[in-house]
């Protein structure tokens, strides 16, 4: 996998891992920097603003910025899986109306679509109610989570329960009743301005509608929602993997064949995951990307826990083991973001029961 990253950007988050993890402001500038660098472009058509790629072109840029911190490529997954809503939605004029501001980071777009992921797999039910009327409808409910919530110049994905299918709406984050609320005390990733979404009869046209039946859209964007998301462990695993080989180089370690064989398991991940993704499987054959999102979790777990065995004792001093500490939190991480370790599991038994 090449590096998509110039040298300039992977510094700057080196430099700035620390403070976006642990720092709610410690990235203000981080969106409108991944912009300026033409990542949010990637995958995207350029006849609609875009650089053209695939979809492993966006998980190889996620993955880049995993090793680096893994909140600036939270950040950056949530910015790309709103656009690729807008890119998938048959609402082409409300597409090319935000398309433009999303590509260049002028608006932060956050996917508050982890319960609607959920309810799709029978997990929960929409927290978010549309009421119909005249010309449209409003939205009343909330959402828990959502990544990406600027104080300023915002749009969030939402999908709302309704007398017919539940339908995915865009809501601009400056409208009438909108209310964000960052969430305070996060362990990690505190730069994402992860928290919830608050609609109090937020009025919704048709004009804002990005597909009138989430039930049959969301499973034409979890694809890519998840391949996406494959980026995060593929990333995390590579940067604890170069740690753990960097920790035995002063001396022989009994732990480089372990090294060398989830390196290799790695490389073979990520084909796997780039031609199921580009090539459609992935689409057809749901259970596979149930698969393959659950074996990231893994791998990216089985390289934390090598990186901490070369480190030894090292790992725990203030200063040598800060980058080790910062990539334990977020391989901790990843078994709990939707969808989650435990309903991956779950739908993979219901695959095999079928």
């Amino acid at each position: 996998m090449s590096e998509p990253l110039g040298a300039g950007l992977a510094a700057w988050l080196d430099e700035h891992a620390a403070a976006l993890d642990e720092a709610a402001d410690g990235g203000p500038e981080l969106l409108q920097l991944l912009a300026a660098h033409g990542l949010f472009g990637a995958g995207v058509p350029e006849d609609r603003c875009g650089r053209g790629g695939t979809t492993s072109s966006v998980a190889s840029i996620v993955a880049a910025l995993a090793e680096h911190s893994l909140c600036a490529a939270f950040v950056y997954w949530a910015q790309r899986a709103v656009i690729e809503c807008l890119l998938l939605s048959p609402n082409r004029g409300l597409a090319d109306e935000l398309l433009p501001r999303l590509l260049d980071g002028s608006l932060a777009a956050a996917p508050g679509l982890s319960n609607a992921m959920r309810t799709l797999s029978g997990f929960d039910r929409l927290h978010v109610q549309h009421v119909a009327a005249p010309g449209g409808g409003s939205l009343r409910g909330e959402v828990a989570w959502a990544t990406n919530l600027a104080p300023r110049g915002i749009v969030v994905a939402v999908a709302a329960r309704a007398e017919g299918p539940p339908a995915l709406y865009a809501v601009p984050g400056d409208e009438a009743g909108v209310e964000l609320a960052l969430t305070t005390g996060l362990m990690g990733l505190r730069a994402s301005r992860t928290g919830s979404v608050r609609l109090d009869r937020v009025r919704r046209s048709d004009h804002w509608r990005l597909h009138a039946d989430a039930r049959a859209f969301l499973p034409t964007l979890r694809p890519a929602f998840l391949a996406f998301q494959c980026g995060w462990g593929i990333g995390l695993a590579r940067a604890s993997l170069r740690a753990a080989r960097r920790a035995g180089e002063a001396a022989p370690s009994i732990l480089t064949p372990e090294i060398e064989q989830l390196e290799h398991t790695l490389d073979a991940y990520w084909r796997d995951l780039s031609e199921g993704a580009d090539g459609g499987r992935l689409q057809r054959e749901p259970a596979s990307l149930f698969g393959l999102r659950l074996r990231m979790v893994e791998l990216a777990t089985a390289a934390v826990q090598l990186e901490l065995q070369a480190l030894g004792g090292r790992a725990y001093l203030p200063q040598q083991g800060a980058a080790f500490a910062r990539r334990w939190r977020e391989a901790a991480f990843l078994p709990i973001v939707t969808p989650s370790a435990v309903q991956l599991k779950t739908e993979l038994a219901r695959a095999s029961e079928g």
